[in-house]
């Protein structure tokens, strides 16, 4: 029987509130709220159980359904979103099956639902990003055919030191290879730091970087000393274009979870910080499910390369009929009784050159070509670096 009131919360507490001052039967007291003994006694019962919040209409939703997830597993999920913030439902799923497999652990979406309702879920704002670049580069179908190297953005650790980390990636496998921080962006500190990756690793087909220092510069053929040591390797270093970051961007995404785990905030000393990036490698590569990998950790995908890193890094070697000139300290050459500027980070390197007609020679180093000489001019003209189409890389 309804309530006489427009307000039956209000109506139920009156109805209590006269039934504990007494005086009257209880059939009376029902009659003057036009409820049947039935629905007053289950008012009484609420009351009496709950206080006054048992008033009112209690919600009808089960308390439980066949589908619910279990509190243990919700607590553990939790647990692990706790331990690992920047992992999303996915990975936490995967990974958590793979740690306690017998466990029936609740769909990705559900996880990302418990999640939200825990209060774990940062919200962020969708970007507009520019679509990637359509230009063929080269393909990674094995672990070693192409690593990708940059530098995220700078920051000082608690006590003011400079931090510039470096990244490698093995494109195929997302095997992390590198991630270590350097007090300066500069060639002399990166090349030891890539020596012991091909000491321990060996040494890929290709190395993708962006245009700027110290991968690549504006001389001839956007040699630097760096890309030259990678070319007398067997090397093919390949840059992206100008302006597009996204064609590197296997490493943008890897930089936006390493700036989460190791630098928001920075950690107080060089030392610490440097442990910070250890770690993050470590759990990035062991355990760390990857989507494009099936949601599995890169570990499993990686194995290191059969070309090992030679006790002796040579020169390049040119075909017979090709003209070779030893770059000089200033980055020059002698060619016509006078000299032409080549760039410096050739320097004290043979470069190759072929006569394109009776005025251009085109200018090689290694399995590239650079560049043009212009006999008459006697000057070099920047052409786009090719390579050339007996080059091993592409044997």
């Amino acid at each position: 029987m309804p309530w006489s009131n427009a307000s039956p919360e209000m109506e139920q507490i009156r109805f209590i509130q006269r039934w504990e001052r007494g005086g009257e039967s209880f059939l009376e007291l029902c009659r003057a709220f036009s409820i049947s003994p039935k629905t007053g006694y289950k008012r009484v019962h609420r009351f009496q159980i709950w206080g006054w919040d048992g008033l009112g209409d209690l919600s009808r939703a089960p308390h439980q359904h066949p589908n619910q997830t279990e509190r243990p597993v919700v607590e553990r999920l939790v647990m692990a979103r706790q331990e690992h913030p920047t992992w999303g439902p996915k990975k936490l799923i995967a990974w958590l099956r793979g740690q306690e497999p017998l466990v029936p652990w609740p769909a990705p979406s559900t996880a990302g639902d418990l999640l939200d309702r825990a209060g774990l879920v940062n919200r962020r704002k969708r970007r507009r990003r520019t679509p990637p670049w359509s230009q063929p580069f080269v393909q990674a179908e094995q672990p070693n055919d192409l690593w990708c190297i940059d530098f995220k953005g700078w920051f000082r650790t608690g006590n003011g030191v400079r931090v510039n980390p470096l990244t490698v990636e093995d494109a195929s496998s997302r095997y992390l290879l590198v991630c270590h921080g350097l007090h300066q962006p500069r060639g002399s500190q990166v090349r030891p730091v890539l020596e012991r990756a091909f000491r321990e690793y060996g040494l890929p087909r290709v190395i993708r970087s962006d245009n700027g220092p110290p991968f690549a510069s504006v001389g001839l053929g956007g040699l630097s000393s760096l890309s030259v040591w990678w070319i007398k390797l067997g090397i093919l270093p390949e840059r992206i274009e100008p302006g597009h970051p996204e064609q590197n961007g296997r490493l943008e995404r890897l930089h936006r979870t390493l700036k989460a785990e190791t630098a928001s905030p920075p950690r107080t000393t060089w030392q610490r910080q440097q442990r910070a990036f250890q770690d993050f490698r470590s759990s990035y590569n062991e355990e760390r499910p990857h989507e494009a990998l099936g949601q599995q950790p890169p570990a499993r995908h990686y194995q290191p390369s059969a070309c090992m890193y030679p006790r002796r890094v040579d020169s390049p070697e040119y075909e017979a009929g090709t003209t070779v000139r030893r770059v000089r300290t200033n980055g020059e050459i002698k060619w016509n009784g006078g000299r032409v500027y080549l760039s410096e980070a050739l320097c004290g390197e043979p470069v190759g050159l072929m006569p394109q007609d009776d005025r251009y020679w085109t200018i090689h180093f290694g399995p590239l070509q650079i560049g043009l000489l212009d006999s008459y001019a006697n000057n070099t003209l920047h052409t786009p670096t090719l390579v050339l189409p007996m080059s091993p890389v592409y044997l």
